[in-house]
């Protein structure tokens, strides 16, 4: 119990400290106008209310992400504490940050744009494919996760019917990503985002005060199928700790924010509450089913899905787990429609096509949905296997562009830099190793992926070196 609340104290103390050093090392402008003005065009650049934004942040960047993740994160054990924590507040949330604040200073621009301006035109057009890739993927899962748990709640007729559920929310993506976001997202998102919120307090707080005796941190690696803590635990959680799919979010947000101000509370304090969620979930699964045994047990008998239905009525009760249950429906499909949001923008930006007038959004989001309402009927479980792998890269190459940014700054690129190569070492290390990537052994991934993030890291500080005083470039 005791490392689950310094854990806990620790997240947000993380908001208060280091969020503060990220945000003075950036070096924000109040007065300086954001894009919600500049740009504004009643669709996407759209000011909205802080509260607002930081609720429907949090809704886009979680998904099933700090729930499900962390329920397979804590098959390691409490281990999966101190990467939720520590990924968290040096990683995760500044790459939340800077993936935000890069965008609100280049016209909102997608974070394919964005990287392209400073890593090259050769990686802007590897992001473009990368994100839009990814983002398809998010939204054809995040619409066949939630229309599967729908058609199973014990309704009878067309209401147990995967394919009325599925074509419901197809229709609902595709008007959601159309629609200005004030006139859906803005107005529920906020909603969905407090019952996210609400359920994961509830079930940390049934924890705490309801006798329950939530295990100490052990670095004992005690996954029953015997997979490695590095570089397994820091693909397996990612939402919880550092996610690339946060950052081609974050533009969206970064489109309405009003005052530069907000950056910190909205974008580094949205992946710190998404990190309470994940260190609460991770803790409720290793604590009720008595150890890993039974946690194990449960995810080989129905998944994280059964686990999750398991702990949210055995915490919260019948009517408490129903709820908390449409919570886990709403948080995928309210990611789901924001994925495909964030396609049309990143493939419009790549036009330089712009979005005010329905044909052009029309033009890019129909070839879109067609794509992702095909993948439904294709068994992509071999695909889906690489989505933990891009999804991190994705992150990865973002720290590097940060660290860039910085540099270019001339500014302290360290907080960056060192989370970039960190991440460096894990994407490469897993792909290496992975069953859907070259299946090498451990011995043979560990020391190779190190290897090379620490040439990534000497190429950065050759480029550093000859890159000195020079400043970024301007925003378009």
């Amino acid at each position: 119990m005791i490392s689950f609340l310094i854990c806990l104290a620790a997240l947000i103390a993380g908001y208060f400290v280091y969020g503060k050093v990220v945000e003075k090392i950036f070096g924000i402008e109040p007065d300086r106008q954001t894009p919600a003005y500049t740009m504004q065009d009643g669709v996407d650049f759209v000011p909205l209310k802080p509260w607002r934004i930081f609720l429907i942040q949090v809704l886009n960047i979680a998904g099933l992400g700090p729930i499900y993740g962390a329920v397979m994160g804590a098959l390691f054990g409490t281990a999966s504490f101190l990467w939720i924590v520590l990924g968290c507040i040096f990683a995760g949330a500044v790459h939340d940050f800077f993936s935000g604040m890069m965008s609100i200073r280049h016209d909102g621009k997608s974070i394919s744009e964005i990287t392209g301006q400073y890593l090259g035109g050769g990686m802007r057009q590897v992001m473009r494919v990368f994100s839009v890739v990814l983002l398809v993927l998010v939204g054809t899962v995040f619409m066949a996760g939630p229309a599967g748990i729908l058609s199973n709640l014990g309704l009878s007729g067309i209401f147990a019917n995967k394919w009325f559920w599925l074509s419901l929310i197809l229709v609902y993506y595709f008007v959601a990503t159309i629609l200005p976001i004030d006139k859906i997202i803005a107005k529920l998102y906020p909603v969905f985002g407090i019952v996210l919120l609400i359920m994961a307090l509830g079930v940390g707080g049934v924890l705490v005060f309801g006798g329950y005796s939530i295990p100490e941190i052990s670095l004992t690696n005690v996954h029953p199928k015997g997979l490695s803590f590095f570089p397994m635990l820091f693909i397996t959680i990612a939402c919880g700790a550092i996610s690339g799919f946060h950052a081609t979010q974050s533009p969206i947000m970064a489109r309405c924010l009003p005052d530069e101000r907000m950056g910190r509370p909205i974008f580094y304090g949205a992946m710190i509450a998404e990190g309470i969620i994940a260190l609460i979930w991770a803790a409720a699964s290793v604590t009720f089913f008595g150890g890993i045994e039974g946690l194990a047990a449960t995810v080989g008998q129905g998944g994280a899905g059964l686990v999750v239905k398991e702990i949210s009525v055995g915490l919260l009760g019948t009517v408490g787990g129903m709820l908390a249950m449409l919570g886990v429906v709403a948080c995928p499909i309210s990611s789901g429609d924001t994925a495909f949001r964030s396609a049309r923008l990143t493939i419009a930006d790549s036009m330089g096509l712009k979005q005010e007038a329905i044909k052009n959004r029309l033009l890019v989001a129909l070839p879109l949905f067609a794509i992702g309402f095909v993948l439904n009927f294709i068994d992509f479980s071999i695909i889906w296997r690489y989505f933990a792998w891009s999804n991190q890269t994705l992150a990865t190459i973002v720290l590097w562009t940060a660290a860039v940014y910085l540099l270019k700054s001339g500014k302290f690129h360290w907080i960056a830099t060192i989370p970039a190569t960190f991440m460096s070492a894990v994407v490469t290390t897993y792909i290496l190793q992975a069953p859907e990537g070259f299946k090498l052994s451990p011995s043979i991934s560990q020391p190779v992926g190190i290897v090379i993030a620490v040439v990534l890291f000497g190429l950065f500080i050759v480029f550093a070196s000859k890159n000195k005083g020079v400043e970024a470039a301007p925003a378009a």
